[in-house]
């Protein structure tokens, strides 16, 4: 209820917004008349590297679970499929990691979810870091819009940039010396029976950190490059690398709020036209374009697992 209410909410939010747009006609007439040139065209590129997406994210996964067992790339898609399906209805997608290991063997699949953690946390370092980027440019290019009297402007932002910084060095630290949180768990007592589901963490070298890192980086390029590609169809006019960094904010503030993918969508739009509005007026061309990506990189995917997660359901019936 709570999720259905947010998304509400911010849903109207996001309506005024367009309606107050002073260009709403022209920016239409330029959606549809620019649909109907490249749509075809930007369906077929934005849908390749939607598989493009999630095939790095099952690779990554297939690394992961190498220490428990072999799987092939083909099964470790099926399974990142079937995990983004039982992930839209909980709270920042954490029912992923339980549709995942429904294709390991029953041995291995609460090691399987330390291991998928460690991919996700591999994800939030790529994330975190372009974020920061991308709010460093938002503070050098943007002024201020309500400087309080005691504060100087981006006061707070830059107490968040500080902060965000320190957090990223730690994280990487840890990222890179997975064996603390072994010996975290030996060392407390109540912890020290589930030490066997996280022994899989300190099992991997820096060098398969470091290639999974590049697989998130890569990754991050890839559904970056879908939203740029969606917001120049929709008639979005900005500089390619300005509308990376400035996504790269959103992307941030994303990773860092707690949602349901239900709420996800409104809160989404509306972070997105708020940092992407910097760059554009053109607030129905933005709004077009993330219930687009939102749709192809989540809802589709989901409906795919969930055929998928029947058909194992069937076999198992058998």
């Amino acid at each position: 209820m709570l999720g259905a209410g947010l998304f509400a909410w911010l849903g109207y939010s996001i309506y005024d917004q367009l309606k107050h747009q002073s260009n709403l006609k022209s920016a239409l007439w330029q959606m549809s008349g620019a649909l109907e040139q490249k749509g075809l065209i930007t369906l077929t590129l934005v849908l390749i590297l939607m598989l493009f997406n999630w095939g790095l994210e099952a690779r990554k996964w297939q690394m992961l679970v190498l220490p428990l067992e072999t799987i092939s790339f083909g099964r470790a898609f099926r399974a990142i499929l079937t995990g983004v399906s039982l992930s839209v209805n909980t709270p920042n997608r954490i029912g992923e990691y339980g549709g995942r290991v429904l294709y390991l063997q029953h041995r291995n699949k609460l090691k399987a979810i330390a291991a998928t953690i460690v991919g996700s946390f591999s994800q939030l370092i790529v994330t975190i870091i372009f974020g920061l980027i991308g709010l460093i440019f938002y503070i050098n290019n943007f002024p201020a819009l309500n400087a309080g009297e005691h504060f100087a402007p981006f006061f707070w932002e830059k107490i968040l940039l500080t902060v965000l910084i320190i957090i990223c060095l730690l994280t990487i630290l840890l990222y890179f010396r997975l064996q603390i949180i072994v010996a975290v768990f030996e060392k407390i007592p109540w912890l020290r029976k589930a030490k066997v589901f996280v022994q899989i963490i300190a099992r991997y070298s820096p060098a398969e950190l470091s290639n999974l890192l590049a697989l998130s980086a890569c990754r991050y390029v890839v559904f970056s490059a879908q939203y740029l590609i969606l917001l120049h169809t929709l008639g979005v006019e900005i500089l390619w690398w300005q509308g990376f960094l400035m996504n790269a904010v959103v992307y941030l503030v994303m990773a860092l709020v707690p949602t349901i993918a239900i709420a996800e969508l409104g809160l989404r739009g509306k972070v997105s036209l708020y940092f992407m509005g910097l760059l554009s007026s053109n607030t129905a061309g933005i709004i077009a374009a993330t219930v687009s990506i939102w749709l192809i990189n989540l809802v589709l995917p989901a409906v795919l697992g969930s055929v998928l997660l029947l058909g194992i359901k069937i076999f198992k019936d058998k």
